[in-house]
């Protein structure tokens, strides 16, 4: 994406050869000994090619074609006039010094290529070394030193601590851990544990405290059951997992950073905040005037269960939607303290991923959310999950009840929670149907009318659209489970067409499978209701009046089993380049430059556009507003119109966006 050598950076060669020409010159007329005239030499230029390298590459000289062409001018009027003066009064020729520098400067700039395309090629090669064809899935290999690391457990502070690193909030004070440019704050309760009494309520705020805590590990993830595909599943469950984590940069900020505050994916029923994918040191270290928030909330039977046709279930009304409750609660934390990590609780942008983008496309739409966050980056939020899977929770519930050989919800409470888990385990099929519910309480009954009605017109919304989320999806759950879920899957879609299209779409899974197979067939339909779904929230949401932007995520994977979509956005955005290996691709760094920035732009509230060379050798980017997409594609990105890309099928955009 970068481009190794422009004109730009010729300009500054041309001045730096002016300064290192002078240098050595002048300094030798005087008499001075050779050391020394290279250290005049280096000093100015070195001097010149920073002043010019801030000139050139300002703001000011590149957001304008006519400013940039007057530095140029300017630029070689400059060396022109010195290379005169210096042939007649010292007899240095300057333009050998300029055919010097260029060729130094391009020199470094092809050895810096060469450099990062050998590093990329050897991690390449480990992760083919570990995935081969990707047949298998995603590998979660973690060291057990690792392990035991990432299963520390927070303890109160007793004695003396690290004041710089302390943060007092209403529920107590927390010392975090310092690591270069960044202080990490882990494992910080947001609500109370909801265990004995309070499991399946609605979470309850804290207590006020001044009790001193470390907050140097990550609280434990939610109970979930087996899934070898999750990083996740190597750290430490617990119900007591309503713990949020806080990244801010290092040093003191005088006015309010902006806030982004990041929902974990993984389906409802999977995953936490302590996933290396999510971690927020990277981009903080790059952008120290954001503060990172990330947060555990409860999943599965734990988070999403029906229990209102089963006796004793009037005692949790809640119990379906308990999940976004608690990201709820998560929320309003946030908003009542990130003020005491330096974060501006008005400019709070909250950002998910699958499961995660779900989530806040539901609270989009909820009344109980109005000012909790002011912007949403949604990737892959399918609001079709919660639609489909209104009967499932009651099911779940029953099927619970029965595999634990109880009869009310009172004698369920009782259980071990691991009891719990190994019978949800047993019924993985409901497992796996956890989702919230659309219960007209919390969640309209009816979100896409909601949106019509503007109900989420104050939130700015970036959406992004996958091509290729069903490989990623099955490098989760794996080929046996993945192929019973896409005959479900495919069925139930099916099932929601009318005659004519139904027919279309089984005549289009037929001529695949001829070429392919079933499962393939299946997949690619898949691929395509996914990216309508999403691209559907877009639509609804935009004729409701909110503000929006589209992503559209093409990238090829690096091995095609394992497909392209969330993991590889999620590492891409926010620099996580060994958590991407973790999952078999590797991230493009100058893509991962440019997205961060965009997404930096976006949370700080400026306009989503790159001038030329703001990121050193990228062209000018607009980013256009819906419906417009950013178009990430082959390491590129541009921006056009997606509608056409989106399915092959004739008939299924209109059904999707009606």
């Amino acid at each position: 994406m970068k481009k190794l050598f422009t004109v730009d950076d010729f300009m500054v060669a041309l001045i730096a050869a002016l300064g290192y020409g002078y240098g050595y010159a002048v300094a030798e007329r005087f008499g001075w000994p050779a050391p020394l005239c290279l250290v005049a030499c280096f000093a100015l230029g070195m001097a010149l090619e920073g002043i010019t390298d801030k000139i050139i590459f300002s703001k000011t000289v590149q957001k304008s074609t006519k400013n940039r062409i007057f530095a140029y001018a300017a630029t070689v009027l400059v060396f022109l006039a010195a290379h005169a003066i210096s042939t007649r009064l010292m007899g240095v020729s300057l333009l050998e010094e300029a055919k010097d520098e260029f060729l130094s400067v391009i020199g470094f700039a092809i050895l810096g290529f060469v450099v990062n395309l050998i590093i990329r090629w050897v991690r390449i090669k480990r992760i083919r070394s570990v995935y081969g064809d990707g047949n298998e899935g995603y590998v979660s290999e973690i060291d057990d030193e690792d392990v035991e690391e990432l299963n520390t457990q927070n303890r109160p502070v007793l004695g003396e601590y690290d004041a710089e690193c302390a943060v007092k909030t209403r529920t107590g004070t927390y010392v975090g851990e310092k690591n270069g440019k960044t202080v990490y704050y882990l494992g910080i309760p947001y609500a109370q544990a909801p265990i004995g009494e309070l499991r399946w309520k609605a979470p309850e705020p804290l207590p006020a405290s001044d009790a001193v805590m470390e907050a140097t590990s990550f609280g434990a993830s939610a109970m979930q059951a087996e899934n070898r595909g999750a990083i996740s599943g190597h750290h430490r469950q617990d119900e007591d997992c309503l713990t949020l984590n806080v990244c801010t940069g290092s040093e003191k900020a005088e006015e309010k950073r902006p806030v982004l505050v990041l929902f974990h994916n993984s389906g409802f029923a999977f995953g936490g905040s302590a996933d290396p994918l999510l971690y927020g040191g990277n981009y903080i270290s790059a952008f120290p005037d954001i503060v990172f928030v990330t947060f555990n909330y409860r999943l599965g039977v734990f988070g999403f269960i029906d229990f209102s046709e089963v006796p004793g279930g009037e005692a949790y009304p809640d119990a379906p939607n308990l999940g976004l409750l608690d990201q709820i609660a998560a929320l309003k934390w946030v908003k009542e303290n990130i003020a005491a990590f330096g974060g501006d609780p008005e400019q709070i942008t909250v950002a998910g991923f699958e499961s995660g983008a779900t989530c806040i496309c539901l609270l989009a739409a909820s009344k109980q959310v109005k000012g909790l966050f002011k912007r949403a980056f949604v990737f892959n939020g399918n609001l079709e999950e919660a639609y489909g899977t209104s009967d499932a929770p009651m099911t779940l519930a029953k099927d619970l009840l029965r595999n634990t050989q109880t009869t009310t919800v009172e004698e369920l409470s009782r259980l071990k929670p691991e009891t719990l888990i190994e019978a949800a385990q047993s019924i993985r099929g409901n497992w796996g149907m956890c989702a919230p519910a659309l219960d007209g309480r919390l969640v309209p009954t009816d979100v896409y009318r909601a949106y019509k009605e503007a109900a989420a017109a104050d939130i700015e919304f970036i959406v992004g659209v996958p091509s290729n989320e069903s490989r990623v999806f099955r490098s989760f759950v794996g080929g046996q489970g993945y192929e019973d879920i896409v005959a479900l899957a495919t069925a139930d879609m099916q099932r929601r067409l009318d005659g004519q299209l139904a027919a279309a779409v089984r005549e289009y899974i037929e001529g695949q499978a001829a070429a392919s197979s079933e499962i393939e067939a299946r997949s690619k339909f898949i691929d395509q209701w996914i990216a309508l779904s999403a691209y559907r929230v877009a639509v609804k949401l935009a004729e409701g009046g909110s503000k929006m932007h589209l992503l559209y995520w093409a990238q090829k994977p690096l091995i095609e089993n394992l497909g392209s979509g969330t993991v590889d956005v999620l590492a891409t955005l926010f620099g996580n380049e060994d958590a991407l290996e973790m999952y078999g691709s590797v991230v493009d760094a100058d893509l991962s430059e440019v997205l961060q920035t965009l997404l930096h732009k976006y949370v700080i509230g400026d306009a989503l556009q790159l001038y030329r060379n703001e990121i050193r050798g990228v062209d000018a980017l607009d980013w256009e507003a819906f419906p417009k997409a950013l178009i990430v594609c082959d390491d590129r990105c541009r921006c056009g119109t997606i509608e056409d890309r989106l399915t092959e099928i004739d008939g299924l955009v209109d059904h999707m966006l009606r």
